[in-house]
């Protein structure tokens, strides 16, 4: 019996297979003989589908796919016993861990509904995130870290596409946000591979003349928003394809609008504020305002998930300090949609965003060579978490300050000067 998912007939087929091939060729370069393991929610699975076919094509390995169900989550929280909410699936990562750390590619299918949890215990929600978070580091630090070439890619996932169309029906909402996946996923042209080319060379030269600038910090000024990052010693800014430890070029995210650095964990000081909502693990924490003192944020408010925040912000020493900023135009085409996703994936490629926790090891220069000591040493930070949240809009303004205290203007309005 073949497993269409009803929704899977409102997805342009033609543009999906493109996906697949954007993933496996732009997002992964997978190798000759890479073995990739692949996480998707379960009705993502003609989407998985195609890229396990792609990258058969492109000479895989061995591909082994891993599949969420939001109901099956769900149950967990309804009928599960308390105290398996302090655990997670240790050996599950333990195996991700040893997969990547003997080359195996890794590629992400988002698309689960980003308010599944919502009406679920928070403590709860909190206590597994903490829970997985710790089973997941050893995975996670083969990733973040940049060993390995890695993907993320979306699906239309019904329950997700009812949340960013609300007012049309369940066929006609996966059309719409299919569509916008499609758009900026850049699929939606007779040639991706090659509009990607172009793209990556755009945020090179982004990327290069930051780097070139050397600045100490980055000044952000706008409505509720007077903050000062300092950006690490020895920090190097990346945007769109990255070569990652074992030698492959890739594109992590797709989409992607940004150029991104670490941030120095102990110098950020002042204040900011949220431009667009956070969803985090089911919930949607919004109007967020924190005071950074010495690096670290001191006070935290929202006007909605303040506590998730909270909890959030308490996962450990790392979690209140920085470990990324990034700048996104205001006339990104993800921004000019004018769609809210509630996804980060791509709401933080409509905003310029900081993010919480665990910092990025590639974006040091000579990043590969160095120790987590070094990394430390140079003001990278080390968390179980790393989040994301937009604080760029067309109100806000951006200087790179010099280590002679000089400032150059970056951004205005929004807007690369």
């Amino acid at each position: 019996m073949n497993f269409m998912p009803q929704s899977q007939t409102t997805v342009d087929p033609i543009k999906l297979e493109k996906l697949a091939e954007v993933a496996v060729r732009v997002g992964l370069q997978l190798q000759t003989g890479q073995d990739l393991v692949i996480t998707a929610p379960v009705v993502a699975l003609p989407l998985v589908r195609l890229i396990t076919k792609h990258a058969y094509m492109a000479g895989a390995g061995l591909v082994t796919a891993f599949y969420s169900d939001e109901e099956s989550t769900l149950a967990r929280y309804r009928y599960g016993n308390d105290q398996s909410f302090d655990r997670a699936s240790d050996w599950l990562y333990d195996g991700m861990a040893k997969a990547y750390a003997r080359g195996t590619a890794r590629l992400a299918v988002s698309g689960d509904n980003p308010m599944l949890l919502s009406e679920q215990d928070p403590a709860k929600v909190g206590r597994a995130n903490r829970a997985n978070s710790a089973a997941y580091k050893p995975a996670l630090e083969k990733i973040s870290n940049f060993d390995i070439n890695w993907n993320i890619v979306s699906y239309p996932n019904p329950s997700w596409a009812a949340l960013v169309f609300p007012d049309d029906p369940e066929a006609i909402a996966v059309a719409k946000l299919a569509k916008a996946i499609f758009a900026a996923s850049r699929v939606d042209v007779e040639d991706p591979i090659a509009a990607w080319a172009e793209h990556n060379a755009n945020l090179a030269k982004r990327s290069s003349w930051l780097n070139g600038e050397r600045f100490a910090s980055l000044h952000f000024t706008g409505p509720g928003t007077d903050l000062r990052v300092g950006l690490a010693d020895g920090h190097e800014w990346h945007g769109g394809s990255s070569t990652a430890k074992n030698g492959v070029t890739c594109n992590p995210n797709i989409p992607t609008e940004e150029v991104f650095t670490t941030p120095h964990a102990l110098r950020v000081e002042g204040h900011v504020s949220s431009t667009k909502p956070l969803s985090h693990q089911g919930t949607l924490i919004d109007n967020i305002r924190v005071h950074f003192e010495g690096g670290r944020i001191v006070e935290a408010k929202a006007s909605r998930g303040e506590e998730v925040l909270n909890k959030v912000l308490d996962t450990d020493e790392g979690a209140r300090r920085l470990g990324e900023v990034a700048l996104v135009p205001h006339s990104s085409p993800i921004s000019a949609s004018g769609i809210l996703f509630y996804n980060t994936l791509f709401d933080e490629n409509a905003s310029c965003h900081i993010a919480l926790g665990q910092c990025y090891s590639k974006c040091f220069v000579n990043g590969a060579s160095l120790t987590q000591e070094q990394i430390k040493a140079q003001g990278g930070n080390s968390s179980l978490i790393h989040i994301d949240w937009m604080i760029g809009s067309g109100q806000v303004d951006i200087d790179g300050v010099r280590p002679d205290g000089s400032s150059v203007p970056v951004m205005r309005q929004g807007e690369w000067t």
